[in-house]
């Protein structure tokens, strides 16, 4: 794990009246067990891994309470569970990462929206969209459309977040239907307090269970239900949701003194917002904006009385609505013109249609609005001078910076297992020629950039094979397909391997088996060692399903590695080739071998760490072992010798000993200039007596004593 939160679990046990100082997703987790949730389950994914850690590390809090936490296989799963919320008043929440684990989750979610909920369905999403993103630039806005399922954008401040978690239990159980919250990265981390409330048992649970089954084929997604389901989430739970949402206020009004205009916010980009109108000088000695703004808190649906009242009597209303396609935006010009209101509505125009709506995207639109609608009692000239001050502060640092910032990219860590597993694919090209590589979602992805530039395409977790099957048969050579012990288990076994297997597809997959789904976090999997009392094996399992041709791998036998790819890429056996590369995650066995030699080391006793480095003498300045590396610890130096001009490799501080930098020189036949050198602690008196004699015997046959004439 990534992170523990163990030591944050006594903050979970507040009590009626105290205060909770901490970080969001810590106040998420407090905000379920105080709404009496009875199920959790989820699949990590950023930013939204924590939420799940956190319940992993307190499960001795949820025992208390009878609340019951599941790690599921993946998103569908853990949506699936959320049917236990259909026929019983029991509250359950899903976790995942969004689009992406919304589109995983999507045909248990249409079922779920349909049949609708007695207890309350919350599902938390972990709204991925942005500079920062790791995932598609999508919104969940628009799932949350197809499905009739009310997405809340809570204002980023701890007592709003909880507030709306508890208000979208009931909002749920009110109006029948599941409920999406998106929390965006800056909530998850945010930092705060918040006036707590004790915990709540839940009514139902594994301490107290449900004594008769409930059927009502009313509930069941099939015809002529689903034909019912559908006329009642328009007759019956829209009107109940909208009249919770207005007579609850979960939408919030802010006035301001500049009333002929106004915004329409996100909850979620309340924060920016404001923080740009205090840089244009627009917010009050008391910090309150002085244009207002009206936060959405719930995007959809959207309250037409609501919108109606604020905007009747401006001129001008800019509505701050980050992605594309403008649904918010659009809906808000039909309620509008139906009210017959004539305040002029700008959006995407002042603001960019698409991209994140950063600090300085904030800064630039308002101003534009602002020089567009003209408030009264307000002159546009300060704020545009305002404007002009702020970018040319801007363009003073960069200049007082001198050269741009190096980008630097993503790319594998230090020492990582899967780094080889491509030094080897980018030695077999040299004999093979290109190949078709369909990548998947996972740490491997990093290969699609330099210096490898290998992945052809991504297509989704675990369907790095499923995704070959259009290609293979027209391609001219075997197809080579990527994907992660935590895919194989997610989604590739049974969409790829199975498939695969049965309809006998002939090419080559690579599994790199690094114990954990390391991207999100080193969360364990069903194959992780020592992961509970049942460890499940890939090789058995490939075996089951029919896969004869198998090979394991150590992903740091480069040599081995490369003879294996091209027995795979060139044997005449049809059928499906799996390669397992194993190597641990490198992170990982670094969290937990550095503490037990730095224990060893304090307690006296004998350590020996491995380092690499380049003899400079020998080093020819070609850098082959660079670009079939890649290693961040891997750079270079000034050339030491005056009569060579090339830089020299050489190895920095950051070397965890892999080795793979040697193993690449010896496999792709490069120079000889790569030396292993063994740091000994705690050696013994008889090892530094040997260790001098060696260095007496070097010395000497290094620097003979001259001969008298």
């Amino acid at each position: 794990m990534e992170r523990s939160f163990a030591a944050d679990a006594a903050l979970l046990r507040l009590r009626d009246g105290e205060v909770f100082r901490g970080e969001g997703i810590l106040a998420v987790a407090k905000a379920l067990l105080q709404s009496g949730v009875s199920y959790v389950g989820g699949y990590q994914g950023a930013p939204i891994s924590h939420l799940m850690e956190v319940f992993g590390d307190a499960r001795d809090v949820l025992a208390d309470l009878g609340v019951e936490f599941e790690s599921s296989a993946n998103e569908a799963a853990a949506a699936a569970r959320l049917s236990a919320s259909i026929n019983y008043p029991v509250r359950g929440a899903a976790v995942w990462k969004s689009p992406v684990g919304t589109n995983v989750a999507s045909d248990a979610l249409s079922n779920l929206a349909s049949a609708g909920v007695t207890g309350g369905a919350l599902i938390i999403l972990g709204e991925d969209y942005g500079e920062g993103s790791s995932a598609i630039q999508e919104r969940t806005h628009a799932f949350a459309m197809k499905s009739q399922i009310w997405l809340l954008d809570p204002r980023p401040n701890l007592d709003s977040v909880v507030q709306m978690i508890e208000h979208g239990f009931a909002l749920s159980e009110f109006s029948s239907s599941p409920v999406m919250i998106e929390l965006r990265v800056r909530l998850c981390h945010l930092h705060g307090e918040f006036v707590c409330k004790d915990n709540a048992a839940p009514p139902y649970s594994r301490r107290h269970p449900i004594d008769t089954s409930h059927f009502d084929y009313a509930n069941v997604t099939m015809p002529p239900s689903t034909y019912a389901q559908e006329r009642q989430k328009i007759d019956t739970r829209w009107p109940r949701a909208v009249e919770y949402i207005r007579r609850h206020r979960l939408n919030e009004t802010f006035a301001g003194d500049l009333s002929d205009v106004g915004l329409i916010v996100q909850g979620g980009l309340y924060n920016g917002a404001v923080c740009a109108l205090e840089s244009l000088g627009l917010v009050s000695t008391d910090g309150s904006p002085r244009i207002p703004i009206h936060v959405l808190n719930v995007t959809y649906p959207l309250i037409p009385e609501e919108i109606e009242t604020f905007c009747d009597g401006k001129r001008a209303v800019l509505v701050v609505e980050e992605g594309q396609p403008n649904y918010i935006e659009s809906a808000i010009s039909v309620i509008l013109r139906q009210a017959r209101i004539e305040t002029t509505l700008l959006g995407k125009g002042p603001l960019p249609a698409a991209g994140e709506y950063t600090g300085e995207v904030l800064l630039s639109g308002l101003a534009r609005f602002i020089e567009l609608a003209a408030p009264g009692g307000l002159s546009v000239d300060v704020v545009t001078a305002r404007l002009a001050d702020l970018l040319a502060s801007k363009l003073r640092a960069a200049e007082l910076l001198g050269t741009p910032v190096p980008s630097r990219p993503p790319t594998f860590c230090t020492g990582c297992p899967e780094r080889p597993v491509f030094s080897a694919l980018k030695i077999i090209e040299k004999e093979a020629g290109r190949l078709h590589v369909c990548a998947d979602i996972g740490c491997h992805t990093f290969s699609v950039l330099p210096p490898f530039n290998m992945g052809n395409s991504i297509m989704g977790y675990g369907l790095g094979l499923a995704s070959s099957t259009g290609i293979s048969p027209i391609f001219g050579k075997r197809v080579v397909s990527v994907m992660g012990d935590g895919g194989f288990w997610h989604n590739g076994l049974t969409s790829g391997v199975i498939a695969s297997s049965s309809q006998q597809t002939d090419g080559v997959l690579v599994i790199m088996k690094n114990g954990y789904t390391s991207a999100t976090g080193a969360q364990h999997i069903p194959s992780t060692a020592g992961n509970g009392p049942v460890e499940l094996s890939i090789e058995r399992t490939l075996k089951s399903v029919g896969i004869n041709w198998l090979r394991r791998v150590s992903t740091y036998d480069i040599g081995r590695m490369v003879r294996t790819l091209r027995e795979a890429l060139h044997t005449a056996e049809g059928g499906l080739k799996v390669i397992v590369a194993e190597g641990e995650c490198q992170l990982e066995r670094q969290r937990r071998i550095r503490p037990l030699n730095a224990a060893r080391i304090a307690g006296g006793k004998r350590v020996v760490m491995a380092r690499y480095g380049v003899d400079d003498a020998l080093c020819t300045g070609d850098h082959s072992c660079i670009r079939l590396s890649g290693c961040p610890s891997l750079t270079i130096k000034p050339n030491p010798d005056a009569l060579r001009l090339d830089p020299v490799a050489t190895v920095n501080n950051e070397c965890v000993g892999c080795g793979v930098c040697g193993e690449v020189a010896h496999a792709a036949i490069l120079c000889p200039s790569f030396y292993r050198v063994e740091v000994v602690h705690n050696a013994g008196r008889f090892e530094r007596l040997r260790q001098r004699l060696r260095d007496w015997v070097i010395e000497r046959l290094a620097f003979p004593r001259s001969q008298p004439s």
